[in-house]
């Protein structure tokens, strides 16, 4: 069994671009209901995972003391690039050993799995291990 066994292609897997504004990727993650999601460059590379959290704490740093004040013309000129934080989530490569990805799953809702150029493939989510393994015991 490899990565490639738990896998939601990209086709399946909704991302924003690190080019596209605040506001675009607040309006995404509100559309599907996402807590967070996956960042690509335009070469369709992984860069970072952005979260509600990323979000907020880039609102309260950057506006503390004027935080009531924002509007959305205020966000549409932010990148998302500007406020990522590339670390965060890291990706695996497909090719990367089951027990890694069990490793990032523990701490990850979900795991970007990239091929060997960097390019963005998919995701594998906690949730498809899960029902994994429930099935596996059921058997």
């Amino acid at each position: 069994m490899n990565v490639a066994f738990f896998l939601r292609p990209k086709f399946q897997v909704s991302y924003i671009y690190e080019d596209e504004s605040v506001r675009a990727g607040l309006e995404k993650m509100k559309h599907h209901g996402y807590t967070s999601i996956p960042v690509l460059d335009k070469e369709n590379k992984y860069v970072g995972t952005i979260s509600e959290g990323d979000f907020l704490w880039y609102l309260v740093d950057e506006n503390e003391e004027n935080l009531h004040k924002i509007s959305i013309k205020s966000v549409e000129d932010t990148k998302i690039k500007d406020i990522l934080k590339p670390e965060k989530n890291p990706s695996v490569k497909i090719t990367e050993s089951v027990e890694e990805l069990l490793t990032r799953v523990m701490m990850q809702n979900f795991v970007p799995v990239v091929d060997d150029l960097g390019t963005f493939i998919g995701i594998v989510t906690r949730k498809s291990i899960i029902e994994y393994l429930v099935k596996k015991k059921e058997d």
